[in-house]
């Protein structure tokens, strides 16, 4: 046994298994070996064998704490997590100072969403051993989790002085400062856990964005191109939501999305189970999102749910974001069947309560996004999943069935780059709200720093989608385009000092960017007729902001690229028949602006085709929306009862 012991010691798995079934031969009920097997077994993947070896080893001793608290952490590894909590709590009761076990419990008991818990048991993990680095930042990740952001970073903190080269701590300190808007001590700490293991999953890619995000552009293209030599080699070297701002390759965008499934989620057991439904009844679409508040998504959902058609469709909103009530989730509560606040809930409660309800098609309206609950799709709530609206691209998981889409963002030539199929709406994939409140105020130019005589290039998209390739076409612009001045979104402090530097050291007066400070919604759409032309970022173009823009009368100028969220804007603008105003590449995009700029006639005659087609063409059409929409739906559930494979739905 103990030559099993010193090959196991090794990483021998195979040759541990053959001392130890040897052994067996004649010691059947030999308990120490008994348990080998169950952690070498699961060492080596066959957790079924691991099992069967750690049931046969309780028979023979039934009260030793370790046993329990390894088969829990097998039943944990295959989703058998009420199971592995009744081990885990049996082998804390045999010995209560058993603080891995109380670690693997706390570890579980986030899993299943009991945050209050999982903190008490990482305290009693730091009452037992108050020099483990691991234990302060594991509670940390929970303390994190329950928003209490200063006792987080004292606990990374903590476990840093402790153990100053914790990569991961580092990255965790750099994550809960990101959100707290400490950017630049953010870049600090994930500088130093780069340093320290560059391989850490998703950091440079969290490191990139963040950048992006203040608009410092150093080192960006060395940095993007190491992530997409990472994401070649399989690597998760990035989340799949940020690294839609800097690459216009629909290859590598499926590449990392996938890689990120299987990484993130490779302990989730995918459930592929379908559920029959009576053709008779109404058909049940459920729509999930932590986004049913003042957010851009409900801006643009809200009406759809309005205007679907109650006597064929049942409508459940699964609302799982934070505990906020504003006007917009008063809206949403009433326009829908039934209402769900699930936040509370475990993935898994989530999903069954999908399939309680009988649930027909899920449409995750999230995706990669933030406070996304992607597992309640890995575990199939329904049938039938669709990604949509919340995520411009593909979520590289062959449990999501369909994405909603149209010709102009996904040409046939590119469905081989989503692992969904494709369902294409006739004019637009955006759904919109007619009746979106426009402010009725008189705007001048004077109240926001504008010069009367000037000519407005505007763009109120998220700083962290300029890149500095678009940057310097904007310069480029300000050179050629007389009195013209940028007016941009204000971020944070950071991102507009950097671009004020940025231009400064390309020659020009910083003055000539001026930044909109926040404003209430009706306020900041019907503030944009000050402006003259909206000049869109890429490779993430606009998106709400582009229809936003186009309902006040401002034409969009966009470069369309290969991907989906670098086609949304051209998407929009051929709703409303301005394809002229897309660009097909750099140079045409520049050129397009500076030639419209300096035409007042043509500028003018664009802005009135733009008056008159946003009453007659499509983008703002809910009702026709919802119709093609529910369309849609209708043939996939068709296709569903009649058991035809999964094909691509074109309109």
């Amino acid at each position: 046994f103990k030559e099993a012991i010193n090959f196991h010691k090794k990483g021998d798995l195979k040759k541990v298994s053959e001392i130890c079934l040897q052994i067996l031969k004649g010691e059947p009920r030999n308990f120490d070996v008994l348990h080998l097997l169950g952690v070498s077994s699961y060492q080596d993947n066959q957790f079924e064998k691991s099992i069967e070896y750690f049931q046969r080893a309780i028979k023979v001793n039934s009260n030793n704490a370790e046993i329990y608290n390894n088969f829990g952490i097998v039943l944990k590894k295959i989703n058998k997590k009420k199971e592995a909590l009744e081990k885990l709590n049996y082998a804390i009761k045999i010995k209560n100072n058993y603080f891995e076990a109380y670690n693997n419990r706390a570890n579980l008991y986030i899993e299943l969403n009991r945050f209050d818990e999982a903190l008490i048991d990482f305290n009693k993990v730091i009452e037992l051993q108050p020099n483990l680095a691991e234990a302060y930042n594991n509670r940390g990740n929970i303390n994190n989790q329950l928003k209490n952001f200063n006792e987080a970073l004292d606990d990374y903190n903590k476990a840093i002085q402790i153990k100053p080269n914790f990569a991961e701590a580092f990255n965790n300190k750099g994550i809960i400062l990101n959100d707290n808007y400490k950017f630049k001590e953010a870049i600090e700490s994930y500088n130093k856990a780069f340093s320290i293991n560059p391989n850490i999953n998703f950091l440079l890619g969290s490191l990139i964005f963040l950048k992006l995000n203040i608009c410092d552009w150093e080192s960006y293209t060395e940095n993007v191109n190491l992530i997409n030599k990472k994401i070649l080699d399989n690597y998760p070297t990035g989340t799949p939501w940020s690294f839609l701002h800097f690459s216009d390759s629909p290859d590598l965008q499926k590449k990392i999305a996938e890689t990120f499934v299987q990484k993130k989620y490779s302990q989730i057991s995918i459930s592929k189970q379908l559920i029959k439904k009576n053709k008779s009844k109404k058909i049940r679409l459920g729509y999930y999102s932590a986004d049913f508040r003042n957010h851009a998504t409900s801006y643009l959902i809200a009406n759809l749910f309005e205007e679907h058609d109650k006597e064929k469709f049942e409508i459940f909103a699964f609302s799982f974001g934070p505990s906020v009530e504003d006007k917009m989730k008063d809206r949403i509560k009433k326009s829908v069947y039934k209402f769900y606040d699930v936040r509370l809930k475990s993935d898994q409660e989530i999903s069954m309560l999908s399939r309680e309800l009988e649930i027909d098609i899920a449409i995750d309206l999230m995706g990669f996004t933030e406070h996304n609950r992607f597992e309640i799709f890995l575990k199939r709530c329904a049938p039938i999943q669709i990604n949509y609206l919340g995520y411009a691209g593909t979520l590289g998981s062959k449990n999501i069935d369909y994405l909603i889409a149209d010709k102009t963002l996904i040409p046939k030539e590119n469905q081989k780059f989503y692992t969904e199929k494709i369902i294409y709406m006739p004019d637009t994939y955006q759904p919109n709200d007619a009746n979106k409140i426009i402010s009725k105020k008189k705007f001048t130019k004077n109240e926001y720093g504008l010069p009367n005589n000037s000519f407005v290039l505007c763009c109120f998209n998220k700083n962290y989608k300029i890149t500095p390739k678009v940057f310097n076409i904007w310069v480029n612009l300000l050179k050629n385009i007389n009195n013209s001045v940028l007016w941009l979104i204000k971020d944070n402090f950071l991102s507009s000092e950097n671009l004020k530097k940025e231009i400064s050291n390309k020659g020009i007066d910083s003055n000539r960017v001026i930044f909109a400070e926040r404003a209430p919604m009706e306020d900041h759409i019907g503030r944009q007729q000050l402006a003259d032309l909206f000049i869109d970022t890429y490779p993430y173009t606009a998106h709400t902001t582009c229809s936003d823009a186009l309902r006040v009368g401002l034409p969009v100028i966009t470069c369309k690229g290969q991907t989906f969220a670098s086609r949304v804007a051209a998407s929009l603008l051929n709703a409303v028949d301005l394809n002229e105003l897309v660009a097909n590449n750099d140079s045409e995009y520049e050129s397009k602006i500076i030639e419209i700029a300096n035409n007042p006639l043509k500028l003018k005659q664009i802005k009135n085709k733009l008056k008159n087609n946003i009453k007659t063409k499509p983008l703002f059409n809910t009702k026709l929306y919802a119709k093609n929409l529910e369309k849609a739906y209708a043939e996939i559930f068709d296709r569903l009862l009649k058991n035809l494979p999964l094909e691509n739905v074109e309109l």
